[in-house]
């Protein structure tokens, strides 16, 4: 009897992890969906509709970039995706019409090296985790195969991050809460201390924290660590200041 996809998919994930000598983690996801489709990196999100959203896990430099970039700009194929609920394609960034979507993240996306990139949502029923991204240095299309498999290495990859038993044994993973850790962590905690410093909610702190990563041209994390290291305090009346600034 032919091998399912599904299957084909959790062996060659599970041979990453068995690599690393580790239970099976989103990383391992990524990873194996590299080295089986035409794509340079791959990285995953975890969003919230309402919350701090945050990157998880990238195989390489500029898919990390690409995970925070869309999440700083609040603009990009991964924010759609989660948004709308479904993938989105996109085999050549230089489109004229994907300017126009994203003015912001093409060309910053193009800059870092990417010229495809691939948003595949994570999703079981109601439930929405988050999104795969999967870049390509080159200008490419996925084919039926291929995006078939990349889909089935998202369905992995919400059950991994929702701890869904997936492994032979049955046994459920728990290590995603210390993937999720550093990220969830700082710029959560972050996202708080704004809604005290500036007197709002939750999601326009978030939004706030957001827009001084992108007019300051620095990452959301490490803006985040600023913050709860108490070196960036934001006012309601003023611009955020910065304890270390002549330092």
């Amino acid at each position: 009897m032919p091998t399912s996809r599904s299957s084909r998919i959790r062996l060659l994930v599970a041979e990453q992890a068995a690599r690393r000598g580790a239970r099976v983690g989103v990383m391992d996801v990524c990873t194996a969906a590299v080295a089986s489709l035409p794509v340079g990196g791959a990285g995953v999100s975890v969003m919230f509709r309402t919350g701090a959203s945050h990157p998880l896990c990238s195989t390489d430099d500029v898919s990390e970039q690409l995970e925070e970039l869309q999440l700083t700009l609040g603009e990009g194929p991964c924010v759609d995706a989660f948004t709308h609920g479904a993938a989105v394609l996109t085999p050549d960034l230089r489109t004229g019409e994907l300017q126009d979507c994203w003015p912001v993240f093409a060309d910053a996306a193009l800059e870092s090296g990417a010229l495809a990139v691939f948003a595949l949502p994570l999703q079981i029923g109601a439930i929405s985790p988050g999104v795969l991204d999967l870049y390509a240095p080159v200008p490419v299309r996925l084919d039926t195969e291929e995006l078939a498999d990349a889909l089935a290495f998202a369905d992995l990859a919400t059950l991994v991050l929702l701890d869904t038993r997936i492994d032979e044994t049955g046994a459920s993973g728990k290590g995603q809460s210390e993937d999720l850790g550093g990220y969830r962590a700082e710029i959560s905690q972050a996202t708080g201390m704004l809604t005290v410093q500036l007197g709002v909610g939750i999601e326009e702190a978030f939004v706030r924290l957001r827009a001084h990563a992108y007019a300051h041209g620095r990452r959301l994390t490490v803006v985040s660590a600023d913050v709860v290291a108490g070196r960036l305090r934001f006012s309601p009346d003023a611009e955020p200041t910065r304890s270390d600034e002549d330092t």
